[in-house]
């Protein structure tokens, strides 16, 4: 239904995001779709990294557009809007992880056995035969980080986000940001980098028709209620 509602409208795409809040609040809210696709693929990472699964980091997202809708009112400016939705999104998906009860504590855990979590589904040489292979595999890697790196990493090298914009995400200091990101590095090791030969960004891709899907299940959910904004 709003696949295509806004894609002959370059002029508007290249509002802020600021600007575009301002006009869903004076009542054209057709252009929240503009904010969905922007952000689609970033909150499916997020998401994805802390829940580590396709259907409930879609339902995070959902959850957090719907929310951030209602919400848009109070929308201060004190800080970068992509900052305030990721947030949200962040805390969707921390309180689904922890609803399920599958949250693991693994901060104290030995970095010895931190790193037999990526050891035992290292990669065979068979699966190394093409690119799209190892772009899996690196995928597979990212996915078996420890629930305390994995989000840091997808948010600063996939999605490339700041050390300040990941700290306020994650509520966390910049230091422990940046000690979390390189721990996560080492435990990914430079060799399947090397090997995969493809780069961060092709990593947990959220196009087509998923991003479509997204868009109509979330102005369903929004049609469904009054008085959001």
């Amino acid at each position: 239904m709003y696949a295509n509602l806004l894609v002959q409208q370059g002029a508007k795409e290249e509002r802020s995001d600021e600007e575009v809040v301002a006009s869903i609040l004076q009542g054209e809210t057709g252009l929240y779709e503009i904010i969905m696709r922007r952000y689609n693929q970033r909150l499916y990472r997020i998401a994805r990294s802390i829940l580590r699964e396709d259907a409930e980091a879609e339902d995070v997202m959902q959850d957090a557009y719907v929310r951030a809708y209602q919400h848009l009112s109070q929308f201060a400016g004190r800080s970068r809007f992509a900052a305030w939705l990721t947030r949200i999104t962040v805390n969707e998906a921390l309180a689904r992880r922890k609803n399920s009860q599958r949250h693991l504590e693994i901060e104290g855990m030995p970095p010895e056995k931190q790193e037999t979590l990526l050891t035992s589904r290292a990669a065979s040489p068979e699966h190394q035969a093409s690119t799209r292979e190892l772009g899996a595999l690196l995928e597979d890697a990212i996915v078996s980080l420890p629930d305390a790196y994995r989000p840091v990493l997808v948010m600063r090298d996939v999605e490339e986000m700041s050390t300040v914009e990941t700290a306020a995400a994650l509520d966390l200091s910049e230091e422990n940001v940046k000690v979390r990101l390189h721990r996560a590095r080492a435990m990914l090791r430079r060799e399947l980098y090397s090997r995969a030969g493809v780069g961060y960004a092709s990593a947990f891709p959220f196009l087509g028709a998923r991003c479509n899907r997204i868009v109509e299940r979330v102005f369903e959910l929004i049609s469904l209620q009054k008085d959001f904004v």
